[in-house]
């Protein structure tokens, strides 16, 4: 393979310049992350271990194989909401535990008892959403109050999904584990009553349906939280509990032991080309998005500080320049690579659409990395066919089956989203760059299209036209969209798996490569019709 050649200056002002606004947007997601770490404040915390025991993260840690790295995901889920607790109260992610990369959840209960809001149950969603697609056993860490009540409208319905998707786990061949460390209430009480594993801790864990007040004015009956729902009962009486744990130590030990016990194999190919690191500094990425983002990014800058090697073999270098396309590796792991270097015509979409399909052809996983305005627009494109072509490539990436990794390093706007698969076109991971923008279009361009829509349908019933509130809502508008189009609130939202320091990148794709080969990878073997 051809190795990139970097341009990059490290000694220009450009360079510089770059580094600099980078690390700027990176202050304030290291302030956020402390919020999340203090996992619910000092009180909390230390009303936690009076009552002698571990903190979430703690648990999580003993959990791991020792120095196991930790792809920790939607970690600041609810950023977007100033009320809302950075984190939603859940901690979860994929580790190496007894040689089994597995989807771990953990409870959070120093923050509001562990219960769930509306972010912890979308957080909570979509990590089983992953480990169903990746096929990675799941493992809860359960010590929860069940439903945030006062939240109760938001989250009852869709909240019942969680339960729907466990079994589904199960019934795929999944292993399910549950780790009970304390309250395990309401709904929560169906994390280890529908898991295969179930594990409590002696006079720390208590698993019912409804609490001793609720048993009360239910029925009328007077009863205390061990007798109703505490781990010996359900390990001696109910028959709930499939292991009895002395303690939290005792019942990460046994939740390791019944890992060890699955003999899990991964179904996917094992990496299969030389992990060598990329010949050039890591965290020379800080400069590879530009300060002012009407400068293009040349993507392949990028690439060559995240590829095994550096190495590259690019596919159709001549055409449709403004995507690039071609093969690589990542951890040793081979991968297809659509990367925007500019706006899409025609030429990059029947580029793009045909790329997509060989990588299908060859069971070869895709990386996107998204700057992306959208596709070209005018008179000419509309001659050309871009509706039919950009169609082609919605089609093909809609119809690849082939694990997707979308990386987002600029701006992610329009039909442009949807063609180098966002969200929306479920790809197993999406993670993004802090300098990041999403949105329907940029706010000045919203604005714009606004005034001319207000200003044509005043001419049109001969009203006159006020300049001065046209500037106040181009404003307003403006000022939502930029804030709607934040990286850290779109995280907040779960429209991604997480921010990530750009100088994280390469680690953090080779472990979502690592997780999506615990399944089989097969590529598609029918698209929908082509419109040509």
């Amino acid at each position: 393979m051809t190795v990139i050649e970097s341009k990059l200056d490290p000694k220009s002002e450009v360079f510089e310049c770059d580094r600099q606004a980078m690390s700027t947007v990176l202050q304030p997601l290291e302030e956020l992350a402390q919020k999340v770490l203090a996992a619910g404040g000092a009180k909390a915390v230390d009303r936690h271990r009076s009552r002698g025991k571990l903190l979430a993260r703690e648990r999580v840690d003993l959990l791991l194989d020792e120095d196991a790295p930790f792809l920790e995901l939607s970690c600041y889920a609810g950023a977007h909401d100033p009320e809302s607790q950075p984190g939603a109260r859940l901690i979860t992610g994929i580790g190496t535990v007894n040689g089994v990369e597995c989807m771990i959840l953990a409870n959070q209960s120093t923050v509001k008892g562990g219960s769930l809001n509306p972010d912890a149950v979308a957080k909570q969603l979509r990590a089983l959403e992953i480990a169903e697609r990746n096929r990675l056993p799941l493992i809860a860490l359960v010590e929860s109050g069940g439903a945030d009540l006062p939240t109760q409208a938001d989250i009852f319905v869709p909240g019942g999904r969680t339960f729907r998707e466990l079994t589904r786990l199960t019934a795929a061949g999944i292993p399910t584990i549950s780790l009970v460390f304390g309250s395990s209430t309401a709904g929560g009480a169906y994390m280890p009553g529908m898991s295969e594993y179930t594990v409590l801790v002696k006079q720390a864990a208590s698993v019912y349906l409804g609490g001793p007040p609720l048993v009360k004015m239910a029925i009328n009956e007077d009863i205390d939280d061990e007798s109703l729902g505490g781990a010996e009962m359900h390990a001696r009486v109910s028959g709930l509990a499939d292991y009895l744990a002395e303690d939290e130590h005792d019942a990460i030990r046994i939740g390791r032991r019944i890992v060890a016990n699955l003999h899990w194999q991964k179904a996917g190919p094992g990496p299969s080309l030389p992990a060598d690191p990329p010949l050039y500094d890591e965290a020379e990425l800080l400069a590879c998005a530009p300060a002012d983002p009407r400068r293009a990014v040349e993507v392949r800058e990028i690439l060559a500080r995240i590829l095994d090697g550096s190495r590259f073999d690019e596919f159709k270098p001549l055409y449709g320049t403004q995507l690039v396309t071609g093969w690589g590796s990542i951890a040793g792991y081979p991968v297809g690579i659509l990367a925007n270097n500019g706006i899409l015509f025609s030429e990059e979409a029947n580029k793009g659409a045909h790329f997509i399909q060989l990588a299908n052809a060859h069971d070869i996983p895709l990386l996107f990395v998204q700057n992306i305005t959208g596709f070209m627009v005018g008179s000419a494109a509309e001659r050309g066919g871009i509706i039919k072509d950009g169609a082609k490539l919605i089609n093909a990436v809609s119809n690849s089956t082939v694990p997707h990794l979308t990386l987002m390093v600029g701006a992610s706007y329009g039909a442009g989203n949807y063609a180098m698969s966002g969200r929306a076109y479920d790809p197993r991971f999406v993670f993004t760059w802090p300098n990041h923008r999403i949105a329907v279009m940029g706010g000045p361009q919203l604005g714009g299209v606004m005034s001319i829509i207000r200003r044509t349908a005043a001419a049109r019933s001969g009203a006159d036209y006020d300049d001065a509130e046209d500037a106040r809502v181009r404003r307003e508008i403006e000022e939502m969209i930029e804030t709607q189009s934040s990286a850290v609130y779109a995280t907040g939202r779960l429209w991604d798996d997480g921010i990530i320091d750009p100088r994280h990148t390469r680690t953090v794709l080779g472990l979502a490569l690592s997780a999506t080969h615990s399944a089989p990878v097969v590529g598609a073997t029918r698209f929908a019709p082509f419109r040509m």
